[in-house]
């Protein structure tokens, strides 16, 4: 029997994108609003709670995103291998986005919920945010390639 298209790979890259885009979504859509209307105390303890459950679900989903994006550059044809290719790269940008960008901001919001914020405080939570903004934009985007590559025609094998 011959598939058309790596269905299971297909599947696994929907769902993991789909998962990672709305939950940065969520998050700000609805998140961050919250954290602007409360007292800075507030947010930086909720905050450092909030990204300490977050940690492991938010790693290993931009882990699976990538994982089934790639796998699917790999096991597709023609133009669906370039959409799921461009995919799993901008898999990478969400990681570095939130690696190289919130994670340090994190780690200084966990000091302000015990010491008390920095002079800067308002400059680095806009910072955060800016960087969030990006890596719900690159995330959604994922999702919508892949998405993109279910559309696409496919060439039906000659009988």
């Amino acid at each position: 029997m011959n598939i058309a298209r790596p269905r299971l790979a297909q599947a696994a890259a929907l769902l993991a994108s789909g998962l990672l885009g709305g939950a940065f979504l969520y998050g700000g859509a609805n998140v961050l609003y919250a954290f602007r209307e409360v007292p800075t105390d507030v947010r930086f303890t909720f905050h450092t709670a909030l990204m300490s459950a977050n940690s492991v679900v938010m790693q290993a989903l931009m882990a699976s995103t990538f994982v089934s994006c790639l796998v699917l550059a790999v096991r597709s044809r023609a133009a669906e291998r370039w959409v799921a290719g461009i995919a799993t790269i901008i898999s990478v940008a969400v990681f570095a986005i939130t690696r190289l960008g919130n994670v340090p901001i994190n780690q200084d919001i966990k000091e302000w919920a015990v010491s008390g914020p920095s002079a800067d405080y308002a400059d680095l939570l806009t910072r955060w945010e800016n960087f969030h903004i990006a890596r719900v934009a690159c995330a959604v985007l994922v999702f919508v390639l892949i998405v993109t590559t279910t559309l696409l025609p496919t060439k039906e094998p000659r009988s």
